[in-house]
């Protein structure tokens, strides 16, 4: 059986010192298992609330703290303290028993899977992600912890993150880059086998890059993240890695030359062999490269190397928007990427032929290409997006691309008070794959009603209270009246009907589609029997004006006099305002133009906590929809007009919110109860909370990729030998 690698580290520089019977606390702190073990979470929040509360990340909590003599001598907490030490440690001992170990448990014996991506959104504090590609990446590691399947990622360490946004009193985006104090932060240095920092080299014109490596530990799975800001560099290159998704064409070429090939040679440095090869988006497409230059190198010719590298490597492409589809001018790949493959046997006019994309454009390196046709199989990312990559791909000679629909970690998204009516019906989250007496979703209609209301209802004053504290911040720097702040009190009402949306905002999600009659808008929301209120949130990427002027637009419309009071919008969207919102409203809306939205699990969330989707038929909710869940905008079949297209989806939308959604909310029996809303909340949750996990995905994952592809290699490698 294999395991994830053990991966050697640095000492923590993070200013604390603590107690030999609180040494346990530091091992809780550098193990992002935190993040969805709220046992874990509540410890570390007895020893500084305060300190928890502003900065949700043990490491400042403990950096902060005075008082251990007291703390080592509260009988209590050590208690607590030990059984979650001890839940623990067997967490991380005990994997025979999920569903890899028993299903599959030689199948990865010769290695891990390297899982490369460009970012990674595994907790608000640790800023590495903009939005679903990241956050996705977070929950495939997490499962992938849970599962006990052995895997180990690759991506960057981002010293400025993404964006932080603000928006002023006039509507507009505002762009501000944080400087992440790397010893706050749950990350340890890998040491190199000299037992100092490692530093791996990338080979860059006129100069050698080094990369210094961090190690995020994601329960039992390890995730690399190079980082280019160490004193070894130039003041030039240490910037490669400050910011996600930069902007110039060649700073972003030389972050995904760094992530490719120094990802390659961080694993390699530190004896790790991966049996397959992941590369989630084309960002990490150079990894290819970098693998059939270690073979030519060794005398292969490379005809040979780009098959071997093929036969072990797969491929998940995750959007049907050209923009989503990274491309760079050839002469500047051959430019940048000459130094690193000179006299290895690699022909890069060769390799541009294989990057060339559907159009035939010879002067662009299409990445999304490139990886398509050096990769045993890839997967779309639901079956819509299936049926769309292969018509957009189908002049690239492979496979058909699977569909192998997104999924969601229910541990990191499902709300407390949800979670513990769950467990009264056994459920066992961390574990969807087992448990006794049958799959738990199938027993939701066991579950009391009264108690899945109270849950929601406590859910739903949980998220006002923090938007309301949100608002007062964001509109008293827009030098708001303090009676407006005051106001704010008795604002997102609970017994109010919310709907949410928020995710990017790019113009083909249509986030103002609901304000397309504004009068009509309007009379449903200031219904004074059944009123309706709307939250939005979201970026737009910085070079993305138009998507900028659709967030200013909503801001304009939610300080309106018509609308003002009934809409908000919140800024800076971070994985933290997602869990309040996902948990909290009670329609999710999404109206993305068909078929554009590649899948969109942000829905999966609101789903698994009760939470009721609105949505068209794109993505997910194309199959996720059963016709019992929620509701369907419109249908299948698109106008190719699209401003008919989206008049016609408005009225639906109306049409819905007027005779079904808003009615059944508000319809109450004698206890006070929906009954009806709660049927389609039990629905909602029964029918997305396993088919629409990572746990499932990660299976299909498991089998249709990772052990085909380490499979092939070993068949390759027995037939030569033989």
């Amino acid at each position: 059986m294999s395991l994830p690698p053990s991966i050697a580290t640095l000492p923590a520089t993070a200013a604390f010192r603590l107690p030999a019977r609180l040494e346990g606390l530091r091992h809780l702190a550098y193990n992002l298992y935190w993040t969805w073990h709220p046992a874990v979470r509540a410890v570390f929040g007895r020893i500084d609330s305060a300190g928890w509360a502003r900065y949700r990340n043990p490491i400042p909590v403990l950096e902060g703290f005075l008082h251990w003599a007291d703390l080592a001598d509260d009988a209590d907490f050590m208690a607590d303290l030990s059984t979650t030490e001890a839940a623990f440690g067997q967490y991380l001992a005990n994997g025979r028993g999920h569903w890899f170990q028993r299903e599959h448990s030689t199948a990865l014996d010769a290695g891990p899977i390297a899982y490369f991506c460009a970012e990674y959104g595994l907790h608000e504090s640790l800023g590495i992600y903009s939005g679903g590609l990241g956050v996705l990446a977070g929950d495939h590691l997490k499962a992938a912890s849970d599962m006990a399947l052995p895997l180990v990622g690759i991506g960057l360490f981002y010293r400025r993150g993404y964006f932080r946004q603000a928006i002023d009193a006039d509507g507009h985006q505002e762009h501000a880059y944080p400087d992440y104090d790397t010893s706050r932060l749950p990350l340890l240095r890998v040491a190199g086998s000299d037992g100092g920092p490692l530093i791996v080299p990338v080979e860059l014109p006129g100069r050698v890059v080094s990369c210094g490596v961090w190690l995020a530990q994601v329960g039992r799975v390890p995730l690399l993240l190079l980082d280019t800001d160490i004193p070894e560099n130039s003041d030039e290159d240490r910037p490669i890695t400050h910011i996600l998704y930069v902007r110039g064409r060649e700073m972003r070429l030389h972050q995904e030359l760094v992530l490719g090939v120094g990802g390659v040679r961080a694993l390699r440095a530190l004896g790790i062999t991966p049996s397959a090869w992941h590369l989630n988006e084309g960002h990490s497409a150079f990894l290819l490269i970098e693998r059939a230059r270690e073979l030519t190198s060794q005398g292969r010719s490379l005809d040979d190397a780009l098959e071997e590298v093929k036969r072990t490597s797969v491929f998940t492409i995750h959007t049907p928007v050209p923009a989503g589809n990274e491309r760079f001018e050839v002469g500047l790949v051959q430019e940048v990427g000459a130094p690193l493959f000179a006299g290895s046997g690699v022909d890069l006019g060769r390799i541009a032929e294989l990057a060339r994309g559907v159009d035939g454009d010879t002067n662009h390196f299409d990445m999304t290409a490139l990886s398509l046709r050096l990769t045993h199989r890839a997967n779309a990312v639901s079956r819509v997006h299936a049926e769309t990559a292969n018509g957009t791909w189908q002049g690239v000679p492979r496979a058909p691309i699977l569909g192998i629909t997104n999924g969601i970690h229910p541990p990191s998204w499902i709300g407390r008070a949800v979670r513990e009516r769950l467990a009264d019906i056994g459920a066992e989250l961390d574990h969807l794959d087992a448990g006794a007496g049958g799959p738990f979703w199938e027993r939701l209609n066991d579950l009391s009603d009264r108690h899945l209301w109270e849950a929601h209802q406590r859910q739903k004053l949980e998220f006002s209270f923090f938007v309301r504290g949100r608002l007062r911040n964001q509109l008293a720097r827009h030098g708001e009246s303090p009676a407006t702040l005051r106001a704010l009190a008795d604002t997102l009402e609970p017994r109010i009907l919310t709907i949410g949306f928020a995710r990017r905002f790019a113009t083909y999600k249509r986030a103002s589609l609901i304000f397309s009659d504004e009068e009509r808008l309007a009379r449903l929301l200031w219904n004074e029997e059944r009123p309706v209120q709307l939250i939005f949130a979201g970026k737009a990427h910085p070079a993305d004006r138009p998507g900028q002027a659709v967030i200013q637009d909503i801001f304009a419309r939610s300080r309106s006099p018509r609308l003002r009071g009934r809409v908000y919008v919140l800024e800076d969207y971070d994985i933290r305002i997602a869990r309040h919102l996902v948990q909290g409203v009670d329609v999710w809306l999404n109206n993305p133009r068909r078929p554009l939205e590649a899948s969109g699990t942000s829905g999966m969330k609101a789903a698994a906590n009760g939470v009721v989707n609105c949505s068209v038929l794109d993505g997910w909710w194309d199959e996720g929809w059963t016709g019992t869940n929620g509701w369907a905008i419109g249908g299948r079949d698109t106008n190719p007009d699209e401003g008919a297209q989206d008049w016609q989806d408005a009225q639906d939308l109306y049409r819905l919110l007027e005779e079904e959604i808003v009615p059944r909310y508000y319809q109450r029996d004698e206890d006070g109860l929906p009954r009806a809303w709660l049927a389609t909340m039990k629905e909602s949750i029964a029918s997305t909370i396993w088919r629409f996990s990572t746990t499932r995905m990660l299976q299909e994952y498991a089998e249709q990729l990772y052990i085909p592809a380490a499979t092939a290699d070993a068949l390759a490698t027995a037939g030569e030998a033989a």
